[in-house]
């Protein structure tokens, strides 16, 4: 048994096949990402609700990550809910660094 080396079949493609090549392979690299991502705050989001905070900066972290997921949402879009979400945080941080 011989072994060859492999034919680079995408230099043999034409271009519109070399980019619909592409965008299948660059579409499975995302959703591969996207698949990673959903499993990362699955285990997050587990881990927030496995015991309660146990300070004020803790509960604060908790609100933050709940906050940040409604904001991505596109009711919540609406600069005066981003200005409200920010004054938010910035009562968190100043809160935390008082406590």
């Amino acid at each position: 048994m011989t072994t060859e080396p492999p034919i680079p079949l995408d230099s043999h493609r034409g271009m519109i096949a070399q980019k619909a090549t592409d965008l299948r392979r660059l579409q499975s690299e995302v959703e591969a990402n996207e698949k990673m991502v959903r499993e990362r705050h699955e285990e997050l989001q587990a881990r927030l609700l496995a015991s309660p905070a146990e300070n004020w900066p803790a509960a604060a972290e908790k609100a933050r990550y709940l906050i940040n997921l409604m904001a991505g949402t596109a009711s919540m879009r609406d600069p005066r809910w981003q200005n409200l979400i920010q004054a938010v945080f910035e009562d968190f941080d100043r809160l935390s660094k008082e406590g």
